[in-house]
């Protein structure tokens, strides 16, 4: 890690938030349904699919998860009105998990429903590791009904002993690296181990027929999955690319010319600020890159 990337992530949380949102805003689709549609609509236009998330997680009270359940719906209800090329993705913490299981699982079924009328998906996130069992048992407990899928971490020591646990019946995942500060003692710290047990994983998947979402902004893991791809026969529709809002267009650009499908994680709303710290100290060059284009 840089001297540079190591600064942001040590002192980000005692920036500002209106200094936070000058450099963050690329994340952010913005605070309303409507500003996430347009954006959909835009990757729509550049060839990418989006799936849409409502910012905001670990409510307190029962009033804001069925407010947040009945916006993630509205959600998928503009998203047909619209036609555009979206799933919807979701947080359980902000179901109501940490109220109570029952209440989340019960939001959480609604949306799954209006889903299931309407004819399109739902991704369950994966949040810090108090969250991961529940995550992954909530999950395997929907997956026979309806069509919903959820998050795979790779510096998670436990992930590959979860794609055992899960491999019995068709998988559907995000596979991604993992962003929250976690210990050692059940994630890997190492940079290298963390891409290795990636690919580790994403062959795993590919070996028992799961359909990935293969999330990341690293060339390296791009490489690598395009690699597995070919080696595996994969038909354009049996695997997708991930990316985040903002990251590395260039490399948007590439995966798409190079014949694959790729999703772009689309955030709106108005609890941005968490959000947008944990993503700046994934990736501190967004700092960079905004400075570059300021000092033009």
């Amino acid at each position: 890690m840089s001297w540079f990337n190591k600064a942001v992530s040590t002192f980000i949380d005692k920036v500002p938030p209106s200094t936070i949102a000058v450099f963050a805003k690329r994340y952010i689709a913005g605070d309303a349904i409507e500003d996430a549609i347009n954006v959909t609509r835009k990757l729509n236009g550049e060839g990418a699919m989006a799936t849409i998330d409502v910012l905001g997680e670990f409510v307190s009270t029962k009033e804001e998860t069925e407010y947040y359940r009945d916006l993630a719906i509205k959600v998928l209800e503009e998203i047909d009105a619209n036609k555009v090329n979206a799933n919807l993705s979701l947080k359980l913490t902000q179901m109501g998990l940490k109220i109570s299981k029952d209440l989340c699982i019960d939001n959480i079924e609604k949306i799954l429903k209006r889903a299931k009328e309407l004819g399109n998906f739902v991704r369950i996130d994966m949040e810090d590791s108090s969250c991961t069992t529940d995550t992954i048992e909530i999950y395997d407990s929907f997956r026979d009904e309806y069509n919903v899928g959820t998050v795979l971490q790779a510096y998670m020591r436990r992930t590959i002993k979860d794609i055992d646990y899960l491999s019995d019946k068709p998988m559907n995942f995000r596979l991604c690296k993992g962003i929250y500060d976690e210990p050692r003692m059940i994630a890997y710290k190492d940079y290298d181990i963390v891409n290795d047990n990636y690919k580790y994983c994403l062959e795993t998947l590919f070996k028992r027929k799961a359909y990935v979402g293969i999330a990341t902004h690293d060339e390296i893991l791009t490489f690598h999955a395009e690699r597995l791809i070919r080696e595996y026969g994969l038909k354009k529709d049996e695997y997708e690319f991930q990316m985040l809002l903002g990251v590395d267009e260039e490399l948007r650009r590439i995966i798409i010319e190079n014949g694959h499908r790729i999703r772009v994680y689309v955030p709106f709303g108005k609890d941005w600020l968490p959000y947008s710290i944990r993503r700046l100290k994934e990736n501190p060059n967004i700092i960079k890159s905004a400075m570059k284009g300021y000092l033009k």
